[in-house]
């Protein structure tokens, strides 16, 4: 528990800033996706759910990352979205 919550509330160095942004772009560039690509596929996503649910766009989070396929037969890129909502929408019923 306590390894979980030093985790949480450690600090990132500039070094781990780095060297994340080092994976995303490499993953960008296995899958193919350019960064405007994501932008806009950002966009849609923001565009659909801001139907339905209130939601905080500035903490918003889409990634493409890597996970294992479904058959188990290799790694292949994945769309991952944080996305904090903040109320949801009357839905009229």
């Amino acid at each position: 528990m306590f390894d979980l919550f030093s985790r949480l509330t450690r600090r990132r160095t500039s070094k781990d800033v780095a060297k994340e942004r080092l994976k995303l772009v490499l993953i960008h560039d296995r899958a193919n996706v350019s960064p405007q690509f994501l932008e806009m596929v950002k966009g849609e996503i923001i565009k659909v759910i801001q139907h339905y649910m209130e939601i905080d766009e500035d903490a918003l989070d889409i990634q493409i990352t890597k996970t294992e396929s479904e058959d188990g037969e290799g790694i292949v890129p994945a769309l991952v979205a944080s996305i904090p909502i903040r109320g949801v929408k009357n839905s009229g019923k």
